[in-house]
């Protein structure tokens, strides 16, 4: 019934002209230097509903146009401290988690988690949260345990926004991800280097950021390192207490000398930064050295996370044609972008399973790289599959219910007539920025006058369906 786009996907606001800010990207200064609105590069909603695809899962209507009111800096001071009890609302479901641990059921912690990304009062606390999970990749296939991934998103979730150190120091410790990474029984007389290669190599200073020896002389430092009954324990008599090499020092090093020496190295602000950037900015191209120097000395400083986010989300480089749709989302953010939209909780044990066959489940990244991301996540199989979850949510019937009703949604901010609830629908979930011929192929059949009159109770749903399906949907 609605006519599919297969126009390119816009690269930014229509507003602003990419030669305007091109010859500024490269400078530092001006790229994370807060962006100030004005007339040539005017504060609007595609603009808020950019800042809430990043900083966290979509935006209601109420979001975005209360967005617009405050202004890009206030809002990113809202995303920043959240809102309402957040303690509150994160002990609550941190005590539900705690029930699901003490099952079997890793798939009812899963299911937890999108629960609370839905509902939480703090977004990108738990986008941060998705993107540390995405880091240190620790997957419950070889885990097993409920209780020890339970508690090790915990982990995660307490420093997603603290400091990288005391969440480096933290893992380090962590059972669950010792397990995953076969560094839950270091021997003195057999050193196990999987654990310490993943600490340099995936955690901390990136690819090619140590020799081989280094990883041997760090594996010697983090024996006598177990896990007993799911808690970390040291056992004195397995440590190897003999003199170690590791990058570039000497001396009696054990795993914490360990990470401090990896703290010390320029390679690891550079990696983390280099890795939010393609989180938060674009992955689309490599920033230049040039470019992420003063975040990367500036985070070397003190590894607070929440500051680095915070330059980053606020920058005029975040704000610019370089960033905007130029990442495609996971599935998760995919399916929470309807969902939010639309002002609903949806079954998220169903949600679980469905995301996972799109590729992304939770608890189960697919490798100690976590998930690849990109381009990765597009092919005929996903798109597919990506089509058919929003028509079951947004069906009306079946697994998903009613839950999400896109004319309650119109109508509720009113737009009762078919032609303003399309136009509605546009704007909530593209901010109107999609193609004037595709905006008008779409919304044809809803200005008809029996859709006008209310005579196709169906055309919303079938009308959000189609916006979802649009290439510019599926780009963050």
């Amino acid at each position: 019934m609605f006519a599919r786009s297969a126009a390119p996907v816009a690269l930014g606001p229509t507003e602003e002209s990419g030669a305007s800010t091109a010859g500024k990207l490269s400078d530092p200064a001006w790229a994370w230097a807060p962006y100030e609105p004005d007339a040539q590069r005017p504060w609007t909603l595609r603009w808020a509903g950019h800042l809430y695809r990043r900083a966290a899962f979509g935006a209601t209507w109420n979001q975005l146009q209360q967005a617009l009111a405050d202004g890009p800096q206030r809002t990113v001071e809202k995303l920043l401290r959240g809102e309402a009890d957040v303690a509150a609302f994160n002990r609550t479901y941190d005590q539900y988690e705690a029930a699901a641990g003490d099952s079997t059921a890793a798939d009812a912690l899963r299911a937890w988690w999108l629960r609370r990304m839905i509902l939480t009062p703090h977004p990108l606390l738990e986008k941060m949260t998705l993107f540390w999970h995405h880091h240190f990749a620790v997957s419950n296939d070889k885990v097993d345990s409920a209780l020890l991934m339970q508690r090790h998103l915990q982990l995660l979730r307490s420093h997603a926004l603290g400091r990288f150190d005391v969440l480096l120091l933290a893992m380090a410790r962590d059972p669950a991800a010792l397990m995953w990474l076969d560094g839950n029984a270091n021997r003195q007389a057999r050193p196990n280097d999987h654990f310490a290669r993943a600490l340099l190599e995936s955690f901390s200073l990136g690819p090619g950021g140590c020799s081989p020896q280094d990883v041997q002389q760090s594996a010697r430092a983090f024996t006598g390192w177990f896990v007993l009954q799911h808690q970390f324990r040291l056992i004195e008599h397995e440590h190897d207490f003999g003199s170690k090499r590791i990058l570039g020092q000497e001396g009696n090093f054990d795993g914490d000398d360990v990470m401090r020496l990896v703290l010390q190295q320029p390679a690891t602000p550079q990696f983390l930064v280099r890795k939010l950037y393609r989180w938060l900015i674009t992955e689309t191209h490599q920033p230049s050295d040039r470019l992420i120097a003063p975040l990367a000395e500036s985070f070397a400083r003190d590894y607070d996370v929440a500051k680095l986010v915070e330059t980053m989300l606020r920058s005029n480089l975040f704000f610019s044609p370089a960033a905007y749709r130029r990442r495609i989302k996971c599935p998760i953010e995919f399916a929470l972008g309807i969902i939010k939209g639309l002002e609903e909780l949806v079954p998220t044990v169903q949600l679980g399973y469905d995301l996972a066959v799109l590729g992304q489940n939770l608890y189960h990244p697919p490798s100690i790289k976590g998930w690849e991301g990109g381009r990765a996540w597009i092919n005929r199989s996903t798109l597919l599959g990506r089509s058919n979850l929003a028509l079951a949510m947004l069906a009306g019937s079946g697994t998903y219910g009613e839950k999400l009703d896109p004319a309650a949604v119109a109508r509720k901010h009113g737009c009762a007539d078919g032609g303003a609830a399309g136009r509605f629908l546009l704007d909530l979930f593209l901010q109107g920025d999609v193609d004037p011929k595709v905006a008008e192929a779409l919304l044809e059949p809803a200005a008809r006058p029996s859709a006008a009159s209310g005579g196709d109770a169906a055309l919303p749903r079938e009308l959000a369906h189609c916006v979802a399906c649009l290439p510019e949907f599926h780009l963050a």
